[in-house]
């Protein structure tokens, strides 16, 4: 298992959904990616598309206005 990290500080939707996309096709099964984000649309977005993939999902606020978004790849 191994762990991916992204960085989308700063990025409006769809960017980090579409960076999180292209990072997990390149992810193996088990593989957990962190993407960090401060757009509130993207915190609602990213999880939401993650899980309808059939990925685990948690979304962790780590700052005010800032969160980590954990999927851990599942197929």
């Amino acid at each position: 298992m191994a762990e991916y990290e992204l960085d989308c500080f700063g990025e409006a939707c769809p960017i980090p959904l579409v960076k999180a996309e292209k990072e997990l096709e390149k992810m193996n099964v088990g593989d957990i990616l962190i993407v960090a984000i401060d757009h509130s649309c993207a915190m609602k977005n990213v999880p939401e598309w993650a899980r309808k993939q059939g990925h685990n999902v948690e979304l962790d606020e780590i700052d005010d206005g800032e969160w980590e978004v954990v999927i851990e790849k599942m197929k």
